[in-house]
C-alpha cells in the first residue's frame, strides 16, 4: 500500500512532485486521472488530475474521487499538490479543493506552502516571490489562464475559502520543529483552518515538514514534500535510500512538443533554434487544430533521429496570446493549442520517437491522454523538478520515455541536455 497519498491539480506538477519524493528516496508512481482499479505498487502513489483551470464543482469532484482511491488502497498520509507560482483565480480552485479534502479526511487543519526555493519561489511575511520579484511583478500577473495579480497569499487563500486563513511567519519557521508545531496548535485552537507558511531554503521546507508528521492533509507545492520521507523512516514505515529512481534503458527517435508560453519556455525554444531543427507554429495565422497537426506532420517527415531531437512548439508570447484569445476565446484558444500538440504528439510516437519532452502542463495532460498513458514510473531529473519517466502506454506497448516538463521550470538549454 502508498503510504502517501498524493493528488495533483496537473501532469507535470504531478512528475516534479513525484521526482521529490524519488529524490529523497521514495519509490513513485504517477497514475493517470482517477483511477478505475487497483493502484500500482510504490511508496507514494501520485494522482495526476487536470483540474486546475475547469469548474470548482468539477475540481472538488475529481480530487475527492482521487481521495478515495488513495484512502481504499491505504494511504497513510494526503498531500493536495498545486503550482509554486499558486496558480488560481479567487474563485479557486485550490481553496475549495484543499477545504473538501480537509473535511473527508477530518483534519481540522492543514498548511499551505507552494514555496520551491530551487527553482526561485520563496514565501516571505506570506508573500510569494518568483526570483527576486513578486508574483504580480514575475510576469505571472499576464498568465493566459490563471492571471495572479496578488502576492499575498493569506489574502488569495482566504478570498477562496470559508475558514480563516493564518500565517507560520519566517521567524517561527526559523526557529526550527518545535516552533512550528507550537504555532500550528496556537492557530488551531484560534479557529484557523488554513495557514501560508513561510519558507525561504529548503532546510524551512524539511522543518515544515517534520512538523507536519502527523497531519492528514498538507497542501504546497513539491517542495513542501522534500521532508515527508524521513517521517516515515522514523517510524519504521519506510526503508533506507535505495535507487529509487532506477528506470529501464529505452532507444529510439527523439522529439520535443511545447505548448507553454512561459518565459521559460520560449527561452528554451530561442536557445534549441540555433542548435537542432525547430518548428514554430503560428496558431493565432493557423486557428485550425488539424491544420496546424499537418504542417507538423510535414515538417517532421525527414527530420527525426536518435541522435539529435526535434522541437515543435505552438508557443508565443503574451501579445500574441492574447490576440488568439480575443479572436477565438480564452478557453477555445487553449483547446486548439491541446488539440493540435495532443494529435502531433501522437503522430510523433508512431513514426517511432519513443523519447519525448512535453513542455507545458495543459498540454502534457492533452498528450498522455491521447496515447493512452495511464501511468508513469518515475525516474532520475534533467533539471530541479523534472524528471524522466517511463511509461507503456497504448501506442508504445513496449515503452518509451516521457518528461512532462512545468512551462516555468527548466534551464534555457533543457531541451537539448534532456537528450544528453
Amino acid at each position: 500500500m502508498p503510504l502517501l497519498g498524493c493528488i495533483a491539480d496537473d501532469f507535470t506538477g504531478a512528475t516534479d512532485l513525484a521526482s521529490t519524493l524519488v529524490r529523497q528516496g521514495m519509490s513513485a508512481v504517477q497514475v493517470i486521472g482517477v483511477p478505475e482499479g487497483p493502484l500500482p505498487e510504490a511508496d507514494a502513489v501520485i494522482i495526476a488530475l487536470k483540474s486546475r483551470t475547469i469548474p470548482v464543482a468539477e475540481a472538488v469532484a475529481q480530487s475527492l474521487a482521487a481521495c478515495e482511491a488513495l484512502l481504499a488502497a491505504g494511504a497513510k498520509q494526503f498531500l493536495f499538490k498545486y503550482c509554486s507560482t499558486f496558480d488560481s483565480t479567487d474563485e479557486g480552485n485550490i481553496g475549495p479543493v484543499a477545504e473538501a479534502l480537509l473535511k473527508r479526511l477530518d483534519g481540522g487543519f492543514a498548511i499551505a506552502c507552494p514555496a520551491f526555493p530551487t527553482n526561485g519561489r520563496t514565501i516571505y511575511q506570506g508573500h510569494l516571490f518568483v526570483g527576486g520579484a513578486l508574483l504580480n511583478e514575475s510576469g505571472m500577473e499576464n498568465h493566459p489562464l490563471t492571471p495572479m495579480r496578488d502576492a499575498n497569499l493569506v489574502r488569495v487563500l482566504g478570498r477562496q475559502t470559508e475558514g480563516s486563513v493564518g500565517l507560520l511567519p519566517f521567524g517561527v519557521v526559523e526557529r526550527g520543529t518545535g516552533a512550528i508545531r507550537a504555532e500550528v496548535t496556537r492557530l488551531r485552537e484560534g479557529g484557523r483552518r488554513f495557514a501560508i507558511a513561510d519558507a525561504i531554503t529548503d532546510a524551512h521546507l524539511m522543518a515544515l515538514g517534520e512538523a507536519c508528521a502527523n497531519h492528514a492533509l498538507i497542501t504546497g507545492g513539491s517542495g513542501i514534500a522534500m521532508g515527508l520521507p524521513e517521517n516515515f523512516r522514523r517510524s519504521g514505515l519506510l526503508p533506507a535510500r535505495g535507487d529509487a529512481g532506477a528506470l529501464p534503458e529505452v532507444g529510439g527517435l527523439a522529439a520535443v512538443i511545447a505548448g507553454s508560453c512561459s518565459r521559460a519556455t520560449l527561452g528554451q525554444i530561442g536557445v534549441a533554434r540555433d542548435h537542432v531543427p525547430t518548428l514554430e507554429l503560428d496558431a493565432l495565422a493557423t486557428p485550425d487544430a488539424a491544420a496546424l497537426a499537418r504542417q507538423a506532420k510535414e515538417w517532421m517527415a525527414d527530420k527525426l533521429s536518435a541522435d539529435r531531437p526535434v522541437v515543435i512548439a505552438a508557443s508565443a508570447p503574451p501579445d500574441r496570446v492574447e490576440a488568439l484569445q480575443k479572436k477565438l476565446g480564452r478557453d477555445a484558444a487553449g483547446a486548439l493549442v491541446e488539440e493540435a500538440m495532443a494529435e502531433i504528439a501522437d503522430a510523433l510516437v508512431a513514426a517511432g520517437v519513443r523519447r519525448l519532452v512535453v513542455a507545458g502542463g495543459e498540454t502534457s495532460g492533452s498528450v498522455v491522454q491521447r496515447l493512452g498513458v495511464r501511468s508513469l514510473r518515475i525516474g532520475a531529473e534533467i533539471d530541479p523538478g523534472v524528471p524522466w519517466t517511463h511509461a507503456t502506454p497504448d501506442s508504445a506497448p513496449e515503452g518509451m520515455l516521457l518528461a512532462l516538463k512545468s512551462g516555468n521550470f527548466g534551464a534555457r538549454d533543457f531541451f537539448l541536455k534532456a537528450f544528453q
